[in-house]
């Protein structure tokens, strides 16, 4: 990711911090909130594809998959085309070489990870943005996301989906019997943690099944901590992973994670607990649910949809608490790349671009664009639509998931690199010298320095 001026960047992270907790601790905050209708007629015109056929590959699963289809569904209206989704598998790069090797590349894949995308790029797979695609990118996208989605100074990508990752998501009715807070701070946390398991739920809901979520974790306390400028210099690997400031956050870390009675199951219930799992497990059981609270992004939403709870009601919402000075605002997303130089890649790519599909994903939920023209009507309830309007009030000044900007070999591969590191320090958090030993080491080979 670009360099940017830290004290305007933080100061646009803060913002958009404010905007979410001042709006999502109402508990009757989405009722009444018009869902959004479809637009009156379509804002970004696309070509006929009748009688063609395309693939499209990304690793979203479950409602996300269902909901990403209805998408597929309207361009298929619209063009003609016929278009199979094609389930892929982490690591994505690694998938898309076998099928390219293979001679059945899709005509586009999501990429979850900036890392990927420099590497379909460096491995020749990928087709430059066309011209009516990048129109409306520059129509309807900030600098800063055109950016993410281009490498060399070509543009190679579209940024359908961003997520807001510092969020915190917690079960009201949990909360209420226990007398706690929602806390600001991490010390408050730590606290309120405390009083939650006194009260006989644990506290957090901890995905350890799926190291992304822990490198969130990590990357939620190491931004607030060591401060946006450190946070640039460890994505790049300028800085090493024994640092004194990486010490300090996972010593930070492993406050919560170290107390097993903080952890739905304890470590080893963590550990084999997956990112849908970890959602629905605090979202049932009444005012006794599996525990009162689960770290992650808006996309959250998907799987709460899976419960009873009603999101505004039941399941409400706070920003990751500061570690340091700030309060931390990490986005991720997943960018749409073509790999065929056909037409029917490029118009989806055009399709992607427009708040035209935006708006269908938005209104289904779990869901936030990147794309200044979606109508914020379009969310669903006033949480959602917070969260979609701080991440559009940060404008370029925002900073991204530090392990998606990673060669996919540290910071995208399951069971490898930064995910197997920080499953083992959710393990064993106490050896933190240990981890960051492996870490280091990890880095140092997938970086090549």
């Amino acid at each position: 990711m670009r360099r940017r001026s830290a004290p305007a960047a933080w100061t646009a992270l803060a913002a958009a911090g404010a905007l979410l907790l001042a709006g999502c601790g109402d508990g009757g905050a989405g009722k009444s909130d018009p869902p959004g209708g479809p637009s009156a007629a379509p804002r970004v015109e696309i070509p006929r594809l009748d009688g063609e056929k395309l693939e499209v590959s990304a690793v979203w699963t479950g409602p996300e998959q269902a909901n990403f289809t209805k998408v597929l569904e309207e361009f298929e209206r619209r063009t003609g085309a016929s278009v199979a989704f094609v389930p892929a598998q982490d690591p994505i790069v690694t998938f898309l070489g076998t099928k390219i090797a293979g001679g059945q590349p899709p005509d586009v894949a999501l990429l979850p990870q900036v890392g990927a995308l420099t590497a379909a790029v460096q491995n020749k797979w990928a087709q430059p943005v066309g011209p009516e695609a990048k129109a409306q990118l520059d129509k309807n996208y900030s600098q800063g996301w055109k950016e993410l989605g281009a490498v060399g100074g070509t543009q190679y990508g579209v940024y359908y989906k961003a997520a807001n990752k510092s969020l915190v998501w917690y079960n009201a009715k949990a909360f209420e019997a226990a007398g706690v807070q929602p806390p600001k701070t991490w010390k408050e946390l730590i606290a309120a943690a405390d009083t939650l398991s006194a009260s006989g739920t644990p506290a957090v809901s901890v995905a350890g099944a799926d190291g992304w979520t822990l490198t969130d974790w990590f990357e939620n306390v190491y931004l607030s901590q060591a401060g946006p400028e450190k946070y640039d210099k460890l994505a790049k690997h300028e800085i090493k992973w024994t640092d004194d400031s990486v010490r300090q956050a996972l010593t930070t870390l492993a406050e919560l994670f170290g107390r097993k009675d903080f952890l739905a199951g304890g470590p080893s219930g963590a550990l084999a607990t997956e990112f849908p799992k970890s959602v629905t497990q605090t979202f049932t059981g009444g005012d006794r649910p599996a525990a009162a609270m689960v770290f992650e992004g808006d996309f959250v939403a998907v799987n709460i949809a899976q419960t009873e709870a009603k999101i505004g009601e039941d399941a409400l919402v706070f920003p990751f608490p500061a570690v340091g000075a700030k309060a931390p605002v990490v986005s991720g997303g997943d960018v749409a790349v073509a790999l065929k130089p056909s037409k029917g890649a490029q118009a989806l790519l055009t399709f992607l671009a427009s708040p035209d599909a935006a708006e269908i994903q938005a209104r289904l939920g779990g869901f936030v664009s990147p794309n200044k023209a979606v109508d914020p009507a379009a969310y669903p309830n006033a949480i959602q639509r917070r969260i979609a309007e701080a991440l559009i009030a940060a404008g370029d000044d925002f900073r991204f998931d530090m392990s998606d900007q990673a060669p996919a070999a540290f910071g995208g591969t399951p069971g490898a690199g930064e995910w197997k590191a920080l499953q083992d320090f959710l393990a064993n958090p106490s050896d933190v010298a240990g981890i960051q030993a492996r870490l280091e080491a990890d880095a140092a080979k997938a970086y090549g320095n």
